[in-house]
């Protein structure tokens, strides 16, 4: 059995990467596009499958050099976006007119994924551009992956303690991530877990309080998505000792943007 791993894994080094991503992109995506002829309530099913798909289909891209605690971090955002995507498509109307541009987007942006579990894996120099680059997707999929993952949340109307739960566990998870990018290394340093942890204590009592005023849906989960957006960026700069004044001011604009909309659709 190890023989026929090795020889496998040798046959794809052989592929040249970008190749190895589309490959991967297609896999994921074909996975996908099965999941959506079939209802929300086959979605224990899928689970399973979307983890074991999205865990081969980086591992075909990456390949090499993948250490320790880098089996969960390279891996954790192509399995969140693909579950993320895959609940947040039974909030649509199932049509091919939805399908195929959802599709397309959930494609795009696997792809970029993929690239930025890479870029982070070969480890290169963070006053390069290409970490830039990485940094950036990752971090955009980051908070595109809260908001389509609390939509679905709080569209199941639960409680307000199982809604600071779940809050805590994603931004846990997430931050986790973010900040370990900091450093890229092959261990999660205290510091690290101490300020996820922190960030998704406050996530959790800002959902707490929330769950109790008449919200919509949708702005419910942006405000938290921009909490997120905000409070990470803000710790990741300090941890990455670049937290400037125009750097706090960028993020609280945001916040504040986003707190202003919040207001205006309260029902007065």
């Amino acid at each position: 059995m190890i023989s026929v791993i090795l020889f496998i894994e040798k046959k794809a080094r052989s592929i040249e990467k970008r190749y190895r991503f589309t490959l991967s992109t297609l896999l994921v995506a074909g996975v996908m596009f099965v999941s959506t002829f079939f209802r929300f309530d086959t979605a224990m099913y899928f689970i399973p499958i979307f983890i074991l798909v999205a865990y081969v289909a980086t591992y075909f891209s990456v390949l090499e050099g993948i250490e320790k605690i880098e089996w969960f971090m390279l891996f954790l955002m192509p399995v969140a976006l693909l579950i993320s995507f895959y609940f947040f498509y039974f909030l649509f109307p199932v049509r091919w007119l939805t399908r195929l541009p959802f599709l397309i987007v959930f494609a795009v942006s696997v792809y970029a994924i993929l690239l930025s579990s890479n870029i982070f894996n070969v480890g290169v120099e963070k006053s390069l551009q290409l970490y830039r680059a990485a940094f950036s997707v990752n971090y955009l999929y980051q908070t595109l992956i809260m908001f389509l993952t609390l939509n679905v949340v709080f569209s199941l109307n639960l409680n307000f303690a199982l809604n600071a739960l779940i809050v805590f566990a994603i931004s846990f998870v997430l931050s986790l991530q973010l900040f370990w990018t900091i450093k890229l290394k092959l261990s999660v340093e205290r510091e690290i877990v101490y300020f996820a942890f922190f960030l998704s204590y406050l996530l959790s009592q800002v959902a707490l309080a929330l769950s109790f005023v008449p919200l919509n849906t949708s702005i419910f989960a942006l405000f938290l998505t921009a909490s997120y957006y905000s409070l990470a960026g803000l710790m990741y700069t300090h941890l990455d000792q670049r937290l400037f004044k125009e750097t706090m001011r960028e993020y609280l604009i945001v916040l504040g943007f986003v707190l202003l909309i919040v207001l205006l659709s309260l029902n007065w």
